[in-house]
Parts: C-alpha cells; sequence; structure tokens
C-alpha cells in the first residue's frame, strides 16, 4: 500500500512519517510538502498502485488540487487533518474521507491507516473502490452522531444534561429524534417531551442510535428507494441484534443491524435482495455499504458485519457474533429465513425460535408506531 503525506512538518513530523514507513511491511510512505508538489507525485505514479492513504493539513485539503486525487485516483483513500476544529470546514468535507485532529497522535494515525488497509483486504473490489471514490457527493460521516461518540469516549461523567444538550444543538435531527422516541415503538404509550427526558427513559446507547438513524436515513436516496421503509427495517434489526449478543457486544451489533443496507442510499449500487441480472456488473449493496462505513472510520466489526450480513459464512469470524447477530436480525425484520446451515454450524440453531418470537413482537411494535 502507498501513503502520501501531504503537508510540512508542523503537520507531519519527519519522526512521524518514518515511524509509519517502520510499521508496514509493504508500506511506501512518500510526504510532499504542499499540493502541487503531491499531484505532481501522484502523477509520476500513474500505472502503479494508488496510494492507500492520503492525509492532508487543513489549509492544504482546500486546495484545488486536493479535487484531482479524486478524478485521478478515484480509489484513493484521503484523509484531512483539521486544526481547532470539531466539525470539518465545509469545503474539504466532499474531498475527503476521513479527519483527524490535530497535532495528530501517532497511534492514531497507525489505527487509521491499519484500517485502511484492513478495509482493503476486506472490500478487494477495484471497480467498487473506483465507483465509490468518483461519488461526488458521498454522504459525509454523521457529525452529531460521532460527537456523541467523543464525548462519550472521553469523558465517562457525560451525563444526561451533556448528551441532550449535543443533540439540541441540531435542531433538525433533535426534531427527528424526539419523533422516534414518541413512536409506539419506543414510547410504549409514553410521552417524551424534551431530549434530556429521552436519554433518562431510553438510555444513551438507544439515543445515539436514534441520532445515527436520524442522520443516516436524512441521506437523499435513489429512486425507487423507500427510505422511511429502510429506516423502520433496521430500527427492528438493531433492536433485535442487541439483543442477542452479550453485553460486551450488544452496542457493536445493534449498530451494525441500524446500517446493514446503508448502502442502498448510494447511487449506482445493485440491491442484493434481488436477482442479479445478467450482466449487471453494479457492486451489491452490502460491500458499498461497508466501504462507506470504513471510510467514515466505523469500528471493523461493524464494517465486516455490514459486508457480510448476507452472506455471513464469508465472514473471517467463526463464532456466532455481530455478524451473526446481524445476519438474523436483518433476515427476521426482511421477513427472509436465515442461513440455517451458518446458525447450525455456529451452534445457535435452537435459539432462533426464540429470536423469531422477539422479531414478531419488534415488528407489530413497529407496525402500530407506522
Amino acid at each position: 500500500m502507498r501513503i502520501l503525506f501531504v503537508g510540512d512538518d508542523v503537520v507531519f513530523p519527519a519522526d512521524l512519517v518514518e515511524l509509519v514507513g517502520d510499521m508496514g511491511e509493504d508500506w511506501d510512505v512518500h510526504r510532499c510538502p504542499d499540493g502541487g508538489s503531491a499531484m505532481a507525485h501522484v502523477d509520476r505514479g500513474r500505472g502503479r498502485r494508488g496510494p492507500g492513504a492520503a492525509g492532508a493539513a487543513g489549509h492544504a485539503a482546500g486546495h484545488p488540487d486536493s479535487a484531482k486525487v479524486r478524478t485521478l485516483r478515484p480509489s484513493t483513500s484521503r484523509m484531512a487533518v483539521i486544526e481547532n476544529s470539531a466539525t470539518p470546514p465545509a469545503r474539504i468535507i466532499g474531498l475527503a474521507h476521513r479527519f483527524l485532529p490535530a497535532p495528530v497522535a501517532p497511534e492514531l494515525l497507525l489505527e487509521s491507516i491499519g484500517s485502511l488497509e484492513e478495509l482493503r483486504e476486506l472490500v478487494d473490489n477495484p471497480q467498487l473502490r473506483d465507483g465509490i471514490g468518483r461519488v461526488e457527493q458521498l454522504p459525509s460521516p454523521p457529525q452529531l452522531y460521532l460527537r456523541l461518540m467523543h464525548a462519550l469516549e472521553n469523558d465517562e461523567d457525560t451525563s444526561a444534561a451533556d448528551i441532550a444538550a449535543l443533540v439540541a444543538a441540531d435542531p433538525a435531527i433533535a426534531a427527528k429524534v424526539l419523533q422516534l422516541c414518541n413512536s409506539a415503538f419506543f414510547s410504549s404509550g409514553r410521552t417524551v417531551t424534551d431530549l434530556r427526558a429521552a436519554v433518562t427513559r431510553l438510555g444513551i446507547a438507544t439515543l445515539r442510535d436514534l441520532v445515527l438513524a436520524s442522520e443516516v436515513f436524512a441521506l437523499p436516496a435513489p429512486a425507487g428507494v423507500d427510505r422511511a421503509a429502510l429506516q423502520q427495517r433496521a430500527l427492528v434489526a438493531s433492536r433485535l441484534a442487541k439483543r442477542m449478543l452479550p453485553e460486551s457486544s450488544a452496542e457493536l451489533g445493534a449498530t451494525a443491524a441500524l446500517l446493514a443496507d446503508i448502502g442502498l442510499l448510494l447511487p449506482g449500487v445493485r440491491d442484493e435482495r434481488e436477482p442479479a441480472a445478467a450482466g449487471d456488473a453494479r457492486p451489491g449493496h452490502t460491500e458499498a455499504g461497508a466501504y462507506l462505513l470504513g471510510l467514515w472510520g466505523l469500528p471493523m466489526p461493524i464494517i465486516e458485519a455490514v459486508a457480510f450480513h448476507r452472506t455471513p459464512s464469508r465472514s473471517s469470524s467463526r463464532s456466532f457474533w455481530v455478524t451473526g447477530a446481524t445476519h438474523v436480525a436483518m433476515a427476521l425484520a426482511s421477513g427472509e429465513e436465515p442461513d440455517l446451515e451458518y446458525l447450525q454450524r455456529c451452534n445457535v440453531l435452537p435459539r432462533l425460535e426464540e429470536w423469531r418470537a422477539q422479531a414478531d413482537l419488534l415488528l407489530d411494535s413497529a407496525a402500530v408506531g407506522a
């Protein structure tokens, strides 16, 4: 994998670049001081395997040459370093797939590059990478969800009031979250009048997933895609997957199931629930969705579950974990039959009828709230 850093010594110190070069045996690392020299480097490298990740300072990422990388190297994963900003500037949101805070912590940079390499191995489809890379309006990462995750991960004392204040800062998302909270699916007949009450009654984890659902399913959808139905199925599957897993991985399962069909919101993908037509070369929605989530920087277990939730036997995990729970939850929420052979191999087939009963109850609640 080729890695190109774009920025001066202040943004990317020599010892940091050297450290990255020493960490991967097959990582070909270079650094260019600015966008112009970076484009010259990229142009010289045409015909060879493109960079696996591109780093840039906030001011450099806005350079017009940065947009050329998307055209010349659409499969390049583009990371941007943002200085003193909780939210990436609007001018570079469309140019970068992932954003890192300045100064860059070596462990965070290595983790981000490593996860991109894992993603390429997981979704090793050059046509898919090129197709996703050429999407002009690739959905931006869900910023409010990421801010909530950051607050929860970095401050154990984050309160219900703190969470409510974060959500309230985005009135449009706040309104959608309250609407979902007051559906029969979540409220059980009890009215939720404010965000703090929602946090207290539903719990931080559930509210966080409602924020994620509100952001993701507000994205523009291709013609023929029913976003409301997609969201309802995702919410049912999310709650069901959470119940299938132990507490240590329940939240991973809930989020993976919530996002399992996100690829259907991308243009130019094939709905894998329908039989593939002869000669249809479009990428499937599961791998397309997994690739997008990888660019957003979500955890690898979620990415793998999204990629393989329709074909769980392809997963690298041989135990019934996040991928298995997402597979069963999405199948039952969609009225489909799970892969019985896979469940038998994972020694969980006897639990299927219990899960089916739980799915029926959740589907009934969703129908009442529709």
